[in-house]
């Protein structure tokens, strides 16, 4: 028997920076600092990202490019791996993202890439609880979704491997 099924989610827009609760201000702006720190002489296009932990701590990190492109890393598994490794087992509970380019303006959100989807996802499947996502661009519009999953749906985990 063939079945349909419909997957949707729901995502809060702010307009602006300044509609955003002050906890996601404060963690957003950690990420647009570690934007500015960015390393992206390739792609001239700064990724900023920012991790809060359950114990209060902002782990960030930013795009750090290399002259063989597959080398590089990305600011949200920059972070993320850094959070892993150095709190290991603390739980994450937003990510903010945030990106810039020296080219154009980048005014609408930017979404995670399909392996910075992965890496988060594995975080938020080992905890068993949802991070919640933020994303922005230099100037407008952010976004924030309740779960990484609501952004990879369908999500591959370990439990296929067992």
């Amino acid at each position: 028997m063939i079945s349909q099924k419909s997957i949707s989610f729901q995502i809060t827009i702010y307009d602006s920076f300044d509609e955003l609760k002050n906890k996601d201000q404060i963690l957003m702006s950690a990420a647009v600092k570690a934007r500015e720190r960015a390393y992206a002489p390739y792609s001239s296009f700064n990724v900023g990202a920012s991790i809060l932990l359950e114990n209060g701590e902002i782990i960030e990190g930013n795009n750090q490019e290399n002259a063989s492109y597959p080398s590089g890393l990305c600011a949200e598994r920059v972070a993320i791996f850094y959070a892993g490794a150095r709190y290991p087992g603390m739980k994450i509970k937003a990510i903010a993202i945030t990106a810039a380019s020296l080219n154009h303006e980048v005014s609408e959100p930017a979404a995670p890439c399909g392996n910075c989807r992965q890496a988060i996802s594995e975080y938020e499947f080992r905890q068993q609880e949802p991070i919640k996502i933020l994303l922005m661009g230099e100037v407008g519009r952010i976004i924030e979704c309740n779960s990484l999953a609501d952004l990879l749906p369908l999500g591959f985990n370990s439990s296929f491997l067992n």
